[in-house]
Parts: C-alpha cells; sequence; structure tokens
C-alpha cells in the first residue's frame, strides 16, 4: 500500500470529464458490470478513454462519480481489479500499475481506495530466447551485489559499496512481506544496440519500464554469501530456473572455502558459469595475475577449463561457455570488465526451455498484497500460466492439492497477462489465503493427477562428508524449492566421501511433488553431495 497519495490527489484534482483519460469508480462487480450488453458499453467507454489519453487512461476506484473518497473493502477492491482487467483486455488495453491507500472508514474499519494505471494494447509476452536468468554466487564481501546493481544501473560504485543498495530490501519489499535472504534485478537490451537500465532501482515502476521497453531481457538472482546462509545460496540456484551462474571472485581475497562451495553447487546443478574477478581497481595488475592464475587451478581441480577473457576475448567466451567457464576481470568503480558483461549477456543463448509443457511452477515465497490477495512467487519450470487460469496448489501436509484461480502475474512489479517457462514471476491467487501458502509446493493446470510422494530412489555423489553415510542419515534435501529432511537408506549399507551410489530418500515429515530426472543438493553440517531423482516411491 503506498504512502505517498500524490498520483491520488493528482488524479482527483483532473478530475472526471466527458471523453477525457480519468474514470471515477466506486466499484465494479462481475454481476453487474460485465453482464450481456454492459460489458461492450463499458469496454468501448475505456477504449475511448484510453485514446484520449494518447494510450493512457486513469481509473480511480474506490470514489464516488463525484470525486468523493469512499473507500470500498479488500474483497470488492479486489474484484474491482479482475473486472477492470476483463475490461481492458476487451478493448485490447492493460493495466499497467495499481497504487492502492488505506481509508479510515470512521466506524473503526479501513477501506481502499485506488489508481489504475490503463495502456494501449495487450500485454504481449516476449520469445523465451529474449529472457536470460542469471544467478549470482560467491563470497560475502567479494562484491558480487555490487557489480550486479552497477551493471542494471549503469552508475559506477564510489568504492564503499554503494550500488548495492539497489538489491537490498526495500521498503515495499518489507510491505509485500519479502524476506532479505535472496534480491532480484533486471536490465535489458533494446535491439538496437542500446541498454535499458534502471535509473532508480528503489521505484517498482523502473523495473517495470525495463521489462516494457527492453527487448531481451537479463534478470538476476542474487544469492548471500555468508557461510552460514549456505543453505539459501543453496534455494537460489537450485530452487531457481537459471540458464547461467555467474561466480564473483575478489581480487584482494581471491578464491575462499565459500568460492569452492558455491562452484560446486554451480557445477553439480550442470549450470554453464562464468567468473568475474572483482575489485580490480583495489590491487596491482601482479595481484590480479595471480588471482586469475588461482581461479584457473581451482576450476582445473573439479574438471573445468578457463577462458580468461582478457587473453581469449569476448567471442571466445560466447561461443564457447558450457564447454569452458569464462574468467572476466571487473571493477564497479572503474568500470573495467563491464562493457564485456553487457555484451556477453546480451548475445548469450537462452537455455532450452519447456514453454510447451504442461505448466508447472514451485513455490519459493508468498505474500500478501492489499486489494489483490495471497501471492505465490517463484520461477516457472514449465509451461505458460496466463490471467483467469485455473490451476492447482499443493500439495498441503495430507497431500491434497486446492483449486486456485489465477488474479493477475507481475514479472519484475509489472503486470502481464501471461508468463512462460524461465519467468521469475508472483501469481496473485484466488480461492486460498496467504498464510496456506508454503515454499515448495507446486502450481499445475487444473486438469493435472498429481501424485505428490514421500520417497524416492536416487543416484547420489557424496561430495564431503567426515565419516560414511549409513541407514538414517538425516540430510537437509534442496529439490527445486523444496528444503525438507530427507532420511537416506543407501544400497549396500553405506556411502563414502567421493562414493557415487544409490539410495532411497524418504521425506521425513510431508510429501511433495517430486518427478524422475530432478537434480537435488543435501547437505548436513559440513556434509554436502548432490543427487538425481531416479524412480518414484508412491
Amino acid at each position: 500500500m503506498s504512502a505517498d497519495r500524490a498520483p491520488l490527489q493528482r488524479a482527483l484534482e483532473r478530475g472526471e470529464e466527458e471523453g477525457g483519460p480519468v474514470e471515477f469508480k466506486t466499484r465494479l462487480t462481475r454481476d453487474t458490470h460485465l453482464a450481456d450488453g454492459r460489458m461492450e458499453s463499458l469496454a468501448a467507454q475505456l477504449r475511448h478513454r484510453v485514446l484520449s489519453g494518447d494510450g493512457e487512461a486513469t481509473y480511480v476506484v474506490g470514489v464516488d462519480d463525484d470525486g468523493a473518497i469512499a473507500g470500498i473493502s479488500p474483497d470488492a477492491f479486489s474484484e474491482s481489479m479482475d473486472v477492470l482487467s476483463l475490461l481492458a483486455d476487451e478493448a485490447d488495453a492493460h493495466i499497467e500499475d495499481v497504487e492502492t491507500w488505506g481509508i479510515d472508514g470512521g466506524d473503526g474499519t479501513e477501506g481502499l481506495v485506488g489508481v489504475a494505471t490503463v495502456r494501449e494494447g495487450a500485454m504481449l509476452e516476449r520469445e523465451d530466447d529474449e529472457h536470460v536468468v542469471v544467478g549470482t554466487a560467491g563470497h560475502v564481501d567479494h562484491g558480487k551485489t555490487t557489480l550486479v546493481g552497477t551493471l542494471v544501473t549503469g552508475e559506477r560504485d564510489d568504492g564503499q559499496g554503494n550500488t548495492r543498495s539497489f538489491l537490498d530490501v526495500q521498503p515495499h519489499e518489507v510491505e509485500r512481506g519479502l524476506s532479505a535472504d535472496l534480491s532480484y534485478a533486471v536490465y535489458g537490451f533494446d535491439g538496437e544496440g542500446d541498454t535499458v537500465r534502471m535509473d532508480n532501482p528503489h521505484r517498482k515502476s523502473d523495473r517495470a519500464r525495463v521489462v516494457q521497453e527492453a527487448d531481451r531481457l537479463v534478470s538476476f538472482v542474487d544469492t548471500v554469501g555468508h557461510e552460514p546462509w549456505l543453505r539459501t545460496t543453496i534455494r537460489g540456484l537450485v530452487g531457481q530456473k537459471l540458464d547461467y551462474g555467474l561466480l564473483a571472485v575478489a581480487a584482494d581475497d581471491g578464491p575462499t572455502k565459500t568460492t569452492r562451495e558455491h562452484l560446486g553447487i554451480l557445477l553439480a546443478t550442470e549450470l554453464p558459469t562464468m567468473v568475474a574477478i572483482t575489485k580490480t581497481d583495489a590491487v596491482s595488475d601482479e595481484r590480479v595475475e595471480d588471482v586469475e592464475d588461482e581461479v584457473e587451478a581451482m576450476l582445473r581441480e573439479v574438471g573445468e577449463t578457463p577462458l580468461p577473457v582478457d587473453r581469449h576475448g569476448i567471442d571466445a567466451a560466447i561461443e564457447e561457455i558450457g564447454t569452458v567457464v569464462p574468467i572476466l576481470r571487473t571493477s564497479a568503480v572503474a568500470g573495467d570488465g563491464l562493457d564485456d558483461l553487457d555484451t556477453l549477456f546480451e548475445a548469450l543463448p537462452k537455455r532450452d526451455s519447456d514453454a510447451d509443457a504442461p505448466f508447472r511452477m514451485y513455490v519459493d515465497r508468498s505474500y500478501s498484497v492489499t486489494g489483490v490477495g495471497a501471492v505465490a512467487s517463484g520461477t516457472i519450470n514449465a509451461g505458460t500460466v496466463e490471467a483467469g487460469d485455473e490451476l492447482l496448489l499443493g500439495p498441503m501436509a495430507d497431500g491434497s492439492f486446492r483449486e486456485v484461480e489465477v488474479r493477475s502475474i507481475e514479472m519484475h512489479y509489472h503486470r502481464v497477462d501471461q508468463a512462460r517457462a524461465g519467468r521469475i514471476v508472483g501469481i496473485a491467487l484466488k480461492g486460498v489465503e496467504e498464510a496456506e501458502i508454503e515454499r515448495g509446493m507446486a502450481l499445475l493446470p487444473r486438469d493435472a493427477d498429481p501424485d505428490p510422494v514421500r520417497e524416492f530412489e536416487a543416484e547420489v555423489v557424496v561430495l564431503n562428508h567426515p565419516t560414511k553415510i549409513g541407514e538414517g542419515y538425516e540430510p537437509v534435501v534442496h529439490l527445486e524449492t523444496v528444503s525438507e529432511a530427507g532420511i537416506f537408506t543407501p544400497e549396500g549399507g553405506r556411502l563414502l566421501p567421493g562414493d557415487n551410489g544409490r539410495t532411497t530418500v524418504r521425506f521425513k515429515f510431508r510429501p511433495y511433488l517430486v518427478e524422475e530426472g530432478q537434480r537435488f543438493v543435501f547437505r548436513e553440517g559440513q556434509s554436502k553431495g548432490v543427487g538425481t531423482v531416479r524412480s518414484i516411491d508412491t
């Protein structure tokens, strides 16, 4: 809910006039405003308002015809937005943005008033090869967040990490119930050689502008570098449908134990990865050379082929990534390597997408938005989702699924009518309370026949363990967005460090949606390993 009432005040001052771009509505209901004949008339009115406003109209909901603020209940406001979205679609337009304010009803209740910006043209989703998602990793204070902040804004850092604040938790994120664990950022390219960056990432409208204007988008999922929060980093790298990994190594520190752990996770999930040596401005050229040599040695130790861009060029990195690991020297302060990163991200191909498969999304987090209701966010694993779709949400603790309906979809705070595999989205759901949505649940088509499981067979590789893994071993299993204790029963009774073997994995507390072929990471203390689901035992 916005605290600044300036947009509302401006809309009220402009007033509602015949043929103008502003429309006052106390509320909109399905029964009244979508009835035969009425819907066509209101859609024509909306179309006229949009045209008179040079492609943009303003709908003020929760006010009387004379502009007096009335306020309506959250449920009534949510229904009004649903109806307005349908009217806009009928008029070949779409809702661009909605801001809401709480109004004291005087009787102890609070109503809502909101301003919806409606723009001409249906919201068309870009093709899959025009949206690349990159997950960042690296030790704390190695500059990965600062580097991303500089990339998406074009602003040089001040040497004190000021551009990292662009990805820190903002007031609107706190208001939406978002935790401070994973951060998200976006920039893009317009297809004519120009980069589309954010002027002020603190404004959600600025992120929405990038999504609207860019022909090609690059989204970043920025993970946490602190060792105690490795679980969160794993969730960011395993639970999102990433295309590439970006590992930051600071030139003033070099590769650390955490660096190696994050690299292991990136490679275990078969993610094409690049390494950015950051803070090159803070050390001598000789030190940069030494750190690059350390990075090359670290990569060769795990069977990867390093490709220093400084010696081989950015074109070679673009052509060979996936079979090699490009290494770039960068500085968010001096600007070194930023042009190469732009060139790389503009040219990197989208990895194989499951856009034609049935819709599936694992929930990473949930929150509630005033006037909208419960929102489930995450990265779409497969298929396409549209506003109005009927879906299943679950499994609940008892293994059942709940029928829900898609109210609306947002991508980086930009409202879209449709989203495809690989998109990071928030989906507003009708038919469920926010408190009922849990991380690890999945959204599926209404006609799906999901069969959640407590147990599955897997092939695992033990990366690190002080002794042997025997029957009853209980690590945390990270599969998609699921983070749950799993009980291992290895074939042959044990697994040793470095072993590749089979085991039964049984979730300790509840069932989840698991499919053959899914990759997962397991960890317990300093013990870590990776696995692949081979068969399902229902």
